[in-house]
């Protein structure tokens, strides 16, 4: 339920709605839109002409070489840049280099992939922070668990990892394989 005293959009929201602004590629009315990543001006003229830009500008950081940096694979400096999913350090001869540093230490998780038998699984955080265990020997073996391996064999169907939940009551070790519903209480 709203709460009527308060307005249902800011004064800066509705006056951005009814500024008229034209398009910069056909001349016609631009007008605020709703998508996935927020909301955005666009082309009234859609499909027609396909021009966005987001509601708010973000700053853009200028790029900074770090002094006495060099890459590994082809001796240029670093620097560090901003992307779409934030700042990182890469490399200065891009786009004929693609190397980029590290930002998180992955940790082995001591266990042996179930799936490829060859490397090990790899604790490793996806771009909202989430960690998630893969294949070291990533893209030959595809495997993923989203809970940490324990290097223990499942005595329903034999898989030979089992993974560490945090449930409500208390610390479950379970079988990561959808057909097995093997659980038990870690003691």
């Amino acid at each position: 339920m709203s709460n009527p005293e308060k307005p249902l959009f800011s004064l800066h929201e509705h006056a951005l709605e009814k500024s008229f602004e034209a398009c910069p590629e056909c001349s016609s009315k631009l007008m605020i839109k709703r998508g996935k990543s927020g909301a955005f001006f666009g082309c009234i003229n859609y499909p027609n002409c396909k021009y966005t830009r987001p509601v708010v500008e973000h700053e853009r950081v200028e790029e900074k070489v770090l002094a006495g940096s060099e890459c590994p694979e082809c001796g240029n400096e670093l620097a560090v840049k901003q992307g779409r999913y934030g700042m990182f350090i890469g490399c200065t001869n891009f786009p004929e280099c693609h190397h980029i540093e590290e930002t998180h230490h992955h940790e082995d998780a001591g266990v042996i992939c179930p799936k490829c038998q060859k490397a090990d699984l790899i604790e490793r955080t996806n771009r909202f922070g989430k960690i998630f265990y893969s294949c070291d020997d990533y893209p030959k073996c595809k495997y993923v668990v989203n809970y940490q391996p324990i290097q223990d064999v499942c005595p329903e169907c034999h898989w030979s990892i089992l993974v560490k939940r945090k449930m409500a009551s208390g610390i479950v070790l379970m079988c990561p394989e959808k057909k097995c519903a093997y659980k038990r209480n870690d003691i």
